[in-house]
């Protein structure tokens, strides 16, 4: 799409509200539902492309989530959207007090790569939901799926509802010199930084949705066998290239060897003998993110794993046995390297992560009712498990997002909605009858019926 042609979409979304109708929403997310349907084997296809993912995981962790919501907010849409009236005060009598969810207007949504048709297309789904219309930009380095959407969209969508950009930084920079009503954004927080300060520029409200260091305590009291089998599925998950990913293990230092046995034990029974050649093992999405995680490996002490197949971009499940100051603790890894460090008091180890920035997922492992108090009371994140990793993030009842560097604003689910809803809040005020209290001129009966009534 040329760039006169998207601004002009942008300036006929942002004219014509063509979504503003509840029952249009309904009827478009129906036809989106449908349409996701028809091209579900183009969709497996183009993330097998992209990502090397199996069909059963292109459909749990992306295809199955959007549906899903979809599925949700075509449920509640009417309830959501309907004017609340809410307690008003005597001072305002007589009236009726009045919040009207109301659309943003015309949104901004930019995807990254790595779960590039669920983190594009859910959060679009919340703002269709809320009334907007949409600019979705996914990821260049998933040209794949990125394809797929474009198709799909322009099966569901008129042009004043919801268009596609494709391209890269040069295009990143272009729509955010564009005046959107909202930007949504999901990336890496050295890109977030500068959406968050382009959108000062026009003070376009944002959603941030980056990642971080999310750590995975594990106290003696923890069930081994199964934390192993849960960390495992929640860290080698999309060859690790997820947001919400445990990042490392911060481990009590007496259960150390047994866990990493049991981790070894579950890397073989969830990925075979021979993870590389498993096909429905992913793979790293280019050379440049391949290079970025293999270097951890070649500079760390490898406790299980540590193999490579540049050709396929493929790196085994690897355990490394680190410390705070490795190169792999240093920044996130996104990838199938998974760093374990240990502690000996509980304590001290919430006091060194809350030291450290803001996480956007946080698991703890433990059979201590006293000690999941203690992370969930102390700990800052932005969402989590206890004794499970990732599975915080699969429901459109619980509201996801981060927390300072790992992001502000939530969605999924009402909180999706919410996020793309200005509620206006109005005062319906009756004409039958005028209270003179708040009129001059003031005196000392007015003054005292006021500080009764405004207490």
């Amino acid at each position: 799409m040329e760039r006169q042609e998207i601004l002009n979409c942008i300036e006929i979304q942002k004219k014509n509200n063509a979504l503003l109708d509840c029952k249009k929403r309904i009827k478009v997310l129906k036809k989106l539902y449908d349409n996701i349907l028809l091209l579900k084997h183009d969709i497996y296809d183009a993330l097998k492309a992209d990502l090397n993912k199996s069909e059963i995981e292109s459909h749990t962790t992306e295809v199955g989530m959007v549906l899903s919501e979809i599925s949700y907010m075509i449920k509640h849409i009417k309830k959501f959207s309907r004017p609340k009236n809410v307690g008003g005060s005597v001072i305002h009598f007589p009236s009726k007090s009045i919040s009207i969810p109301c659309p943003y207007g015309c949104v901004l949504i930019m995807s990254p790569w790595n779960y590039p048709f669920m983190l594009t297309l859910e959060p679009m789904v919340d703002a269709i939901s809320a009334g907007n219309s949409v600019v979705l930009k996914p990821s260049r380095y998933s040209a794949n799926t990125t394809r797929v959407i474009q198709k799909l969209v322009d099966m569901t969508f008129e042009k004043d509802e919801v268009i596609v950009v494709s391209g890269g930084r040069e295009e990143n920079a272009f729509l955010l010199e564009q005046d959107f009503d909202y930007i949504f954004y999901t990336g890496s927080t050295s890109v977030g930084k500068i959406v968050m300060q382009k959108a000062s520029e026009k003070f376009t409200p944002v959603t941030l949705e980056m990642g971080g260091k999310s750590p995975c305590i594990v106290d003696k009291t923890a069930n081994i066998p199964l934390t192993a089998r849960r960390i495992v599925f929640g860290k080698f998950l999309n060859c690790g290239q997820t947001c919400v990913a445990p990042d490392f293990i911060y481990c009590d230092k007496s259960i150390k060897d047994k866990l990493v046995e049991e981790l070894k034990k579950q890397i073989v029974v969830q990925y075979t003998d021979d993870q590389i050649g498993n096909e429905n093992y992913p793979k790293m999405i280019n050379q440049k993110h391949f290079d970025k995680v293999k270097s951890y490996i070649e500079e760390g002490r490898v406790l299980f794993g540590g193999k490579s197949d540049e050709e396929k971009l493929k790196i085994q499940p690897t355990i490394l046995d680190s410390t705070f100051d490795s190169p792999e603790m240093c920044q996130e890894v996104f990838g199938p390297v998974l760093p374990i460090v240990t502690f000996e008091d509980l304590d001290e180890a919430i006091a060194k992560v809350n030291s450290m920035s803001t996480p956007l997922a946080f698991y703890f492992f433990s059979e201590d009712k006293v000690n999941q108090k203690k992370i969930k009371s102390y700990c800052k994140f932005g969402g989590g498990c206890i004794n499970d990793t990732i599975m915080h993030i699969a429901s459109s009842t619980l509201p996801f997002g981060g927390l300072k560097q790992s992001g502000m604003g939530k969605y999924h689910g009402k909180a999706g909605f919410d996020t793309f809803t200005h509620y206006k809040s109005i005062i319906d005020k009756k004409t039958w009858y005028d209270l003179p209290t708040r009129y001059q001129p003031y005196t000392d009966i007015k003054y005292k019926l006021i500080k009764f009534f405004m207490k």
